[in-house]
C-alpha cells in the first residue's frame, strides 16, 4: 500500500508536443453566439461566430465579420436597441427573432432582435449576414420581388 501512496504523490507530467484543445472561451478576438428562431427552414439554430480570424459554425463567417467590422464605430453601440420614443412604421416583418451574445470590439454584447415594426426590421436587416436575410432582404437578392429567396444567411 505504501508503494501506491508514493505514486500518488508524484506530480503528473504533461505530454510534450500536445497542447490542450482550444476552448471557445480561450480564443482571442471577437466571439458572438447567435440564436435564431422562427426565421424559416435552414435559418433557425444556434451559430458561433469568431472574427479576427473568421471562423465558427456561422454559415457565412467571413462576410458576417466583414459587415460587422465595416459598421463598428468607436463610441457607438453597434448592437443598441431602437431608442425609446422612436416613431416606427407598423409594418410587421415576420415572426423571426434572434438573440446575440458575446464580445465585440472588447465590449459585452447581449442584444435581442425581432421584426415587429419598421424600426426593428431595419435594425435586423443592418445585421445581415450576421442574422439571416428574411422577407424583403431575400426578395432583393432574388431580384424578382416574388417572395422569399433561397435559404442562406447572406
Amino acid at each position: 500500500m505504501s508503494g501506491l501512496a508514493g505514486l500518488a504523490a508524484v506530480p503528473a507530467v504533461a505530454v510534450p508536443g500536445m497542447p490542450p484543445p482550444v476552448r471557445p472561451e480561450d480564443r482571442a478576438g471577437d466571439h458572438l453566439t447567435v440564436v435564431v428562431r422562427h426565421a424559416g427552414a435552414g435559418r433557425d439554430g444556434t451559430y458561433e461566430l469568431f472574427c479576427h480570424p473568421a471562423g465558427g459554425t456561422h454559415p457565412d463567417a467571413v462576410e458576417a465579420c466583414r459587415v460587422l467590422d465595416a459598421q463598428t464605430n468607436w463610441g457607438r453601440d453597434l448592437f443598441a436597441p431602437v431608442a425609446p420614443g422612436t416613431t416606427c412604421t407598423m409594418l410587421y416583418g415576420g415572426p423571426a427573432t434572434a438573440h446575440v451574445t458575446g464580445t465585440w470590439a472588447g465590449r459585452r454584447v447581449d442584444a435581442a432582435y425581432d421584426r415587429s415594426n419598421g424600426c426593428e426590421t431595419g435594425r435586423w436587416d443592418r445585421m445581415v449576414p450576421l442574422l439571416p436575410g428574411v422577407g424583403a432582404v431575400d426578395r432583393e437578392e432574388q431580384g424578382d420581388g416574388a417572395g422569399p429567396g433561397p435559404v442562406s444567411f447572406s
